[in-house]
């Protein structure tokens, strides 16, 4: 039998929340190019909306924010939006959870949800992009992924069982030298088999430390975090996103409990280069 015919994935990308995003779309061998272009696009710029709004709303480098508002005193929590409000009672949630080490409130008081905005951001992202039709892609916002389907649909929809679930790679920069990559994670977000147990599926990946934007995480106890960079991936990018940021704040002992109290792999790479893996990193995940 002949093999079928490679898909073709097409990519996008655009500015927000200070970082690239990058959108890449797996279409079918059998999709006319027009056709995956025109698709692609029109999701680009649903996603860059939702980045948008979340921006405008959140942004502590925006002076016209809600966020900025609130920080200067000007408006009240009390008083702000329900989704201000709502993303408030997430992060006390995440603070509580992971007993202070991810926390909203900067050492200068000023209150920063910024730590769940992206992930958030990037979750909506995935749910616009299901809406409109779209079951193979991976999102990328700065070095935070998240999947869905796999990056050979065709195989997949086909029934292949040696490509159906083929995962996408996200590669993990290292901090040392952000030109190379530790390694590539896989991260599959193919279709559930009936029968199949889900546990264990990792459909994001998300990195926190020092390597994009410089020191920006306090330690618990303001000191400097023991962690040049931290890697989780799990079930979900809000999830992933908090644990990266808390562990590279808590240190060894939040990566102790985020390994023992929550469904991910965790790769972390000390200040003078040594890695600490939980064992999802050390061994290949099957596909």
């Amino acid at each position: 039998m002949q093999p079928a015919p490679d898909p073709h994935c097409v990519t996008r990308t655009f500015l927000a929340m200070g970082t690239v995003v990058s959108l890449t779309v797996a279409f079918p061998h059998d999709t006319a190019r027009d056709e995956a272009a025109d698709r692609i696009s029109a999701a680009s710029r649903v996603i860059e909306a939702d980045f948008e709004a979340l921006e405008r709303r959140f942004s502590l480098y925006r002076a016209d924010s809600e966020a900025s508002d609130v920080a200067r005193g000007v408006l009240r929590l009390a008083h702000a939006s329900p989704e201000m409000r709502e993303c408030y009672v997430e992060a006390v949630t995440w603070r509580r959870l992971t007993h202070g080490a991810f926390t909203a409130e900067r050492p200068d008081g000023v209150l920063d949800l910024s730590g769940l905005v992206k992930g958030r951001a990037i979750a909506e992202a995935g749910s616009s992009l299901a809406a409109l039709g779209l079951h193979d892609w991976c999102l990328n916002a700065g070095g935070d992924v998240l999947v869905s389907g796999t990056p050979a649909p065709s195989s997949a929809r086909a029934g292949n069982s040696s490509h159906a679930e083929r995962p996408w790679l996200a590669g993990i920069v290292d901090p040392a030298d952000r030109r190379t990559l530790l390694g590539a994670y896989p991260l599959c977000g193919a279709p559930e088999v009936p029968g199949r147990t889900t546990a264990g599926r990792r459909l994001a990946l998300a990195t926190s430390g020092s390597a994009e934007r410089g020191d920006h995480i306090w330690a618990v106890g303001c000191g400097r975090p023991e962690f040049a960079q931290v890697s989780v991936a799990g079930p979900d990018i809000v999830t992933a996103d908090v644990l990266a940021t808390a562990i590279v704040a808590g240190g060894r002992e939040m990566l102790d409990l985020a390994a023992a109290e929550w469904d991910v792999d965790v790769l972390a790479v000390m200040r003078e280069g040594e890695l600490l893996a939980t064992p999802g990193f050390r061994a290949p995940r099957a596909a």
